[in-house]
């Protein structure tokens, strides 16, 4: 009985899902591997014929005169070549058909290999094209085993690794443990797909709410934001695009069914449920609830908010271990600063101390200045005319005054950051241990003073290096700051825990406002600009 190869290579199709082309191929490359085996080093060619349903080997040498030494695999002499075809000239080449029985047991073997091998790269190219359709969602699967710290999932057709700074922090799994978590990454390796997953990313809670709020599915209610401390506390922002629908209480649920629902999915995570406003400076008081907020003061230059409470409502505010405090940073991507009433008053008046030392101000026109946010020598230096002149009335003549004088001011006061950053220079430009800890000692006197006014007046920076924790920062996006030269996972997690999300925005950011948000020394923020830039110039 005669076999229809088309007909197996359908069937091996249906249940491999493996495209029939693929194995025609892979047979053709087996033939050709045996015949090389069989026959030796001839330049052969395999085609499968449709008709017969069998495959064909051709051998190809070239034509030649015959008159010096002939190599027997690739050439054939004149005068046998005419006897096949009487119409062939020195040069042609000539087609020999040969027979595939002769090849045997080389070419099962050869065939297996291949097919073999083609089968599980196309396993592979399968399992990375339906989890890279998948990527950004969630997926369930069942704990199969410990590798170290990871665990790693068996998600049906593949298995995943939830690596350990993926994971929930004091969160245990045992083996077949049911688990629910974020698909963060599809990528190729060495050892096969790699299915990156992750239950601390906040991107898994937007992706909870959607499942479980019926309105969000539907487009009436959209999440803004997301921020989580994972474990402890989310805060997430929404706001509905119809008026008769409130967005928190759709979020919540009747008797809070809804959110409960994803509090016990992620292990008893406190959640925050924000209104969302396009007013920033709302949008930061609704973030900082349950703290009552008195004044916000918004610095849009940097991208920061002074937002002032009650003294009885200043840990409230910040929350235990600032805790409170960075989470609403994060969701509205503002630099929050909190200060107290009786504080924010003590601040004022250092305020206009430093701002009443430029000539042809004083204390009257120096305290409006400071309380329409001008409170820095270089903000006054900075001013149109035009607004200067307006707000507190002054001559032409005696506003060039002003603007020059807090220029000078401004330039004193810059003298002690110019002596740190040429103290930061003697050590790496990302070495951030030590260019933090290092200060400058040469300032005395009435400059020291002028200083030392000027440090308690000005803002906090975003954040502390020193204290900035690598786990919370998914691998992929150290990974990502990590190509720029010098840079570490240390500096890497301080850049993105910052705000910035690629190299284009640290390149086009001025190195103060890099220095202010990722609390580094100008030194090294200026560095690490520069080094951005040439990324993007690549």
């Amino acid at each position: 009985m005669q076999v229809d190869l088309k007909q197996v290579l359908e069937a091996v199709e249906k249940e491999t899902n493996i495209d029939t082309q693929l194995l025609i191929n892979a047979l053709k490359e087996a033939l050709l591997t045996a015949a090389k085996k069989y026959y030796g080093d001839c330049s052969f060619e395999a085609k499968f014929n449709e008709e017969t349903r069998e495959f064909e080997l051709y051998k190809y040498r070239v034509v030649v005169d015959g008159t010096g030494t002939v190599n027997v695999h690739r050439e054939i002499p004149y005068a046998e070549a005419v006897k096949m075809d009487e119409s062939l000239q020195i040069g042609d080449e000539v087609g020999e058909s040969l027979s595939t029985a002769e090849l045997g047991r080389i070419a099962a073997q050869s065939a297996r290999q291949v097919i073999v091998q083609k089968m599980g790269d196309a396993d592979k190219e399968r399992i990375v094209r339906d989890f890279r359709e998948k990527k950004h969602q969630l997926v369930n699967g069942i704990v199969r085993r410990f590798d170290k710290a990871d665990l790693i999932v068996d998600l049906g057709s593949c298995e995943g690794v939830l690596p350990a700074r993926e994971q929930i922090p004091n969160e245990k799994y045992k083996i077949r443990d049911k688990i629910t978590c974020y698909v963060l990454d599809v990528k190729k390796s060495t050892r096969g797909p790699q299915v990156v997953l992750s239950r601390a990313d906040p991107e898994m809670l937007v992706r909870l709410f959607e499942q479980e709020v019926a309105e969000i599915a539907e487009g009436i209610v959209e999440i803004q934001s997301a921020a989580r401390d994972p474990g402890s506390r989310s805060k997430i922002a929404v706001f509905s695009n119809e008026t008769s629908v409130d967005p928190v209480g759709a979020c919540v649920g009747m008797k809070g069914a809804r959110v409960q629902a994803i509090v016990q999915e992620l292990r008893g995570e406190k959640i925050d449920i924000i209104l969302f406003d396009r007013d920033p400076a709302r949008f930061v008081c609704n973030a900082l609830a349950p703290a009552e907020v008195t004044k916000v003061i918004v610095n849009e230059r940097v991208h920061t908010m002074e937002v002032v409470v009650p003294d009885d409502q200043l840990s409230l505010a910040i929350g235990k271990r600032g805790q409170n405090v960075r989470l609403a940073a994060q969701l509205t991507g503002w630099k929050v600063d909190i200060r107290s009433e009786a504080k924010m008053r003590e601040l004022m008046q250092d305020y206009k101390k430093v701002i009443a030392q430029i000539p042809s101000l004083g204390e009257m026109r120096s305290e409006i200045l400071v309380n329409e946010g001008y409170k820095d020598p270089a903000d006054i230096a900075r001013m149109e005319p035009k607004v200067l002149m307006r707000l507190v009335r002054l001559s032409q003549e005696e506003c060039d005054a002003v603007i020059a004088g807090a220029q000078e001011l401004a330039v004193r006061v810059s003298r002690r950051e110019e002596t740190e950053d040429a103290s930061a220079a003697f050590f790496d430009p990302f070495d951030i241990e030590s260019a933090i800890s290092t200060e400058a000692e040469d300032d005395t006197g009435e400059e020291r003073e002028i200083q030392n006014i000027v440090e308690k007046t000005k803002l906090r920076p975003l954040q502390d290096p020193e204290r900035v924790d690598v786990r919370s920062v998914p691998g992929d996006k150290l990974q990502y700051w990590m190509k720029i030269r010098g840079v570490g996972e240390h500096t890497a997690a301080v850049l993105q825990l910052a705000g910035f999300t690629d190299y284009q925005g640290v390149s086009e950011t001025k190195v103060e406002d890099i220095a202010y948000r990722t609390g580094l020394p100008q030194k090294l923020s200026g560095k690490l600009r520069d080094e951005a830039a040439k990324k993007v110039g690549v």
